[in-house]
């Protein structure tokens, strides 16, 4: 199993610092009963010139507060004031390239009924591409997406990756990368953790807003596309119109972006660093790490 903390790990936890190890939270919280809690992927790079920047920290703290308030958790606090204790966390714990956790949870309570309060912790750790650094294999998941008339499918709700967990566990189990989940129309929706696209003809394509999560890195690929003037369309589509496409590929925090070697052991069309998508792979990387450009200070909010 991976490890995620030692003795010297320090998180944030309700206004104070304290070490992963001290760290206790309610064995009755309803979000432990539940799975009623929020929380977001955010990552933090170390630029080329040394500093430590956290990417697009104001729209992740803004997209949690949004999943909170959707799910009726009360929340009272400013991104301002995260942004300023995740910078301490990954100070104290002296890491510039990691992965962050803040989660927004509940109090005891076994009932259903609203709580008066909230609680937050924010965790830091080490993680290289979630899903590697070599193309993906990929299988259409038995799993569809919850019906967003059954949850707030826009939240990034603890509860929504139970059903991620089971499709990214079936595909694995068969000796597969990954999983693309069909939502309940039979349409195309995302993977268990990342959204996606797939290309054709030197044009990308992506699921329509509804029923995926509306990834931040999506908007940041989406945003690169209109630099490179790659055309892009938001529409809904069946996973038979990426057979026979040239290149896919999932894009997320965690993953950033990884493309595909196949969907269904069927191969895409160009080799992938033949591919438009392959551009926008080489164009991320350079936007979170290398820090260049007008653009990156732009999206990442460098002065």
């Amino acid at each position: 199993m991976a490890s995620y903390y030692n003795e010297n790990t320090v998180l944030y936890l309700n206004g104070a610092f304290v070490k992963a190890s001290e760290a206790k939270m309610d064995l009755y919280s309803q979000s432990l009963h539940y799975g009623y809690s929020v929380f977001e992927g955010i990552r933090s790079y170390k630029t080329v010139k040394g500093e430590t920047r956290i990417f697009k920290p104001v729209e992740h703290f803004e997209r949690l507060k949004v999943s909170a308030e959707s799910l009726n958790l009360p929340y009272t606090w400013s991104a301002q004031e995260l942004i300023d204790a995740t910078y301490e966390v990954l100070k104290r714990n002296q890491l510039q390239d990691a992965y962050i956790r803040p989660v927004v949870y509940a109090p005891a309570n076994m009932s259903f009924n609203l709580n008066t309060e909230s609680l937050i912790f924010i965790e830091v750790w080490e993680m290289g591409a979630f899903l590697g650094d070599k193309l993906l294999r990929v299988m259409s998941s038995s799993f569809e997406r919850p019906n967003p008339k059954g949850f707030k499918i826009h939240a990034k709700a603890a509860g929504h990756y139970v059903n991620s967990i089971l499709a990214s566990q079936e595909a694995k189990g068969k000796g597969y990368d990954e999983a693309l989940l069909m939502d309940m129309n039979g349409n195309v929706a995302e993977g268990p953790g990342a959204n996606f696209f797939y290309e054709k003809d030197g044009k990308l394509f992506t699921p329509s807003l509804g029923n995926i999560l509306p990834g931040i890195t999506r908007a940041t690929v989406l945003e690169l596309c209109d630099e490179l003037n790659i055309p892009v369309k938001e529409k809904a589509f069946t996973k038979d119109e990426i057979y026979g496409a040239d290149a896919a590929f999932f894009c997320g925090t965690a993953a950033e972006v990884i493309g595909f070697q196949s969907l269904d052991d069927q191969p895409f069309k160009l080799s992938w660093n033949d591919s438009v998508s392959k551009l926008v792979q080489d164009a991320y990387k350079n936007l979170i790490v290398e820090n260049k450009r007008e653009l990156v200070n732009e999206i990442i909010g460098v002065e």
